[in-house]
């Protein structure tokens, strides 16, 4: 029986690093004391950040993409697909998969898209990429490559955008395979009910290139982040029963970097060990569509994550939509 692998992970990331002091003291001076909600809400120590002109979502993809096929022992012309994901494209027109295309000189038969789920868009283009690859006979190997120039669009005025964002970019190859291993299952939840809470533009694409609206960075009103967890455990539950899988079965979890408190929350909710915790965001900030990806990274490197090992990836995207994947590593 046909399976989907993960064959390698790798991940790139700016030099630059800014710890906790910049942004407590850049809150300070506008009259808040924001430590608390920097180092244990949001469980932040440091993040990296594109500090030049010359580094985006683009080129933080191009390097990682290049890693990967390195680790993997694989040239561009071995790749049947390319899947961008970003929720702060370099370019919309052309597509920045096709410059990945023309970057790693990949092949004629290779396909190229861009995708973009906020920051739920990595772990929904590794599980589309696994049941195309599935369903198709002729696409044996994918390059999926999640990449975020969060900082960018970060407010000043607001500690949940600005002294959490991080940039980064984590690139997987997925190829088929006869293994019993590899992708086991999928499952979403999306209401629509805080749609209009995280617009970037602020005010559309359209006003931001021919308006005078000044400030473009991410707007984040207020709302109840709680309301996510129900379903949260719902999905949990109903995508583990359906694969005759248990709690006790995962041996690593990869969640969303956005916050360590929900991170707790779901961990306390399961009585889970710390072991079975990925956790990067003290050092990396949260980095969008590759956060749960840099989390994989992590565990494998330090040596918590094995061949073999069952994770369940979790990640929520702005608007929003919950999004949980099962896989084999």
């Amino acid at each position: 029986m046909t399976h989907v692998k993960m064959k390698e992970i790798a991940i790139y990331h700016p030099e630059k690093s800014i710890s906790n002091d910049f942004y407590i003291e850049h809150f300070k001076k506008l009259g808040r004391d924001s430590t608390n909600f920097i180092e244990n809400i949001l469980g932040r120590k440091s993040r990296y950040v594109i500090d030049n002109d010359d580094e985006n979502s683009l080129t933080m993809a191009i390097e990682a993409s290049k890693r990967v096929l390195e680790k993997a022992n694989m040239k561009g012309k071995d790749l049947d697909m390319i899947i961008f994901s970003s929720q702060i494209p370099e370019y919309t027109a052309p597509t920045n998969a096709i410059q990945l295309h023309h970057e790693l000189k990949a092949g004629n038969k290779t396909m190229v898209m861009d995708s973009n789920a906020n920051c739920a868009g990595m772990t929904l283009a590794v599980d589309h990429a696994s049941r195309y690859m599935l369903g198709n006979p002729h696409v044996n190997s994918v390059l999926v490559v999640g990449s975020d120039y969060n900082s960018l669009m970060g407010n000043p005025e607001e500690e949940i955008t600005y002294a959490n964002f991080g940039d980064a970019a984590c690139a997987v190859i997925l190829e088929k395979t006869e293994e019993e291993t590899g992708f086991i299952d999928s499952i979403y939840f999306t209401d629509s009910v805080t749609y209009d809470k995280t617009y970037f533009p602020r005010n559309g694409l359209s006003k931001a290139i021919h308006g005078n609206e000044g400030n473009q960075s991410i707007q984040w009103l207020p709302f109840d982040g709680s309301v996510a967890m129900p379903p949260t455990y719902d999905m949990f539950e109903t995508v583990l029963t359906r694969n005759n899988l248990s709690m006790k079965d995962i041996n690593a979890f990869c969640l969303s970097q956005f916050s360590l408190s929900n991170i707790k929350t779901i961990q306390k909710h399961y009585n889970l060990e710390d072991s079975k915790i990925m956790y990067v965001g003290d050092r990396f900030g949260y980095t969008g569509t590759s956060s749960p990806f840099i989390a994989l990274h992590e565990g494998i490197e330090s040596g918590r994550i094995n061949r073999g090992d069952t994770i369940l990836f979790w990640t929520i995207g702005g608007g929003y939509q919950l999004a949980a994947l099962v896989f084999k590593y």
